[in-house]
This record gives structure tokens, sequence and C-alpha cells, in this order.
């Protein structure tokens, strides 16, 4: 499997992923160098966080740039997932377009998100489309989201969550795989992704 690294930009959940990888017995280290990140085995792209802030983080080591040309299993977790894909209405943020798929925000769909509570947060099942990220998981199983944007759903969904509206919880395309939840607090589930995304 070779190395795990975290990518650090300054807006991960780095901790708790760290330690949902310690209870797998595997260790990760945590580095923005472009280099020791594209000779590891497999890379986490975790996040929480504002997009514009965070691309500019990302730019400023060119790590916009390196992470679409990754060739190994990258896992991008939540606000990672946001900025993989095309764009994002939070701050006009241009993403990395690894996922055709754009970013909005909830309230961007007034009709049929009104009076619900935003940000999302909480546990929710999600529905697999020919997802390799959720093979083994229970039919009907809940994942843990915080989140107030979502990627629209789009060829590269591969799991639907529905809060008002259905969105990507899970987007799969070639080696780059995201979830919108955050399976490092999933419980059983969670773990069952992660330990998916280890074996691909």
């Amino acid at each position: 499997m070779g190395s795990i690294v975290l990518i650090e930009y300054g807006a991960g959940n780095t901790r708790s992923v760290t330690y949902a990888l310690q209870r797998l017995g595997l260790e990760a280290s945590l580095t923005s160098d472009p280099e020791r990140i594209r000779r590891a085995g497999r890379v986490i792209f975790p996040g929480v966080g504002q997009a514009a802030s965070a691309m500019e983080k990302l730019r400023q080591n060119g790590l916009d740039k390196l992470i679409p040309e990754l060739r190994q299993p990258v896992l991008g977790v939540c606000l990672g997932l946001q900025l993989m894909c095309r764009h994002s209405t939070e701050g006009d943020t241009p993403g990395m377009g690894i996922f055709d798929a754009g970013v909005i925000h909830f309230h961007d769909r007034p009709e049929d998100t009104n009076g619900l509570k935003i940000p999302h947060m909480g546990w929710n099942r999600v529905l697999p489309k020919d997802s390799l990220l959720l093979q083994g998981v229970p039919e009907g199983s809940y994942f843990y989201f915080v989140h107030s944007y979502f990627a629209e759903i789009g060829e590269d969904t591969k799991g639907v969550t529905e809060y008002g509206v259905p969105f990507s919880a899970v987007m799969e395309k070639n080696n780059f795989f995201a979830t919108q939840f955050h399976p490092e607090k999933s419980g059983d589930a969670g773990e069952q992704v992660l330990k998916n995304f280890l074996r691909i």
C-alpha cells in the first residue's frame, strides 16, 4: 500500500482522520510538501472551512495543480470533495475540476430547502450507485454530515443523500474518490469506507 499522507493546508480536520486510521492500525503523516505527496502510496485530502481561502492556501504551495495530476488513490473529505469539483458558489471559487460538478449552497435551492436548518448537520442515509467506497456497507447505513454547500449530482456521483434536495454524498472518478460526509466520524460504516479506500 505504501505510505499514507494527509494534505496539510490549514483547512483540514486532520486529527480526527489520523485517529481513525490509527484505529485501523495505520499511521499517516501530515504534509504540504509536493514531493512527499507525489511519492505517497495513498493521499487523503480532508477539509473544513471556506472554499476561497482554502483554495488560496493550496495555490501558495502549488497543490491546486499537483492534486489533479496525482496517480495514486486520493480521498477527498467534506470541503476536500467540494474543492475537487469544477466551481463553488462559496466566494465564486474555481475548483480543481477533477469532478465535473458544481457546488452550491442549500439556500441556492430555496424551493427545496426552505425551513431546513443550515448547515446540514447530523446523520443521514446514503444511497449507493455502484460505488467502490461503499462496497460492503450495509444498505441503509447512516453517515455523519456537517456542511452548508453541496456538489450537484453528475456523472461522477456514486452515492446520493437527500436533505431537501438530493446531492452527491460520494464521488469517484479514476483514482479520485471523495465523500461529503465524514467517514472518520461515521462509526462502523465510515470505517468500512476507509478500509475500502485503503484496499483500492
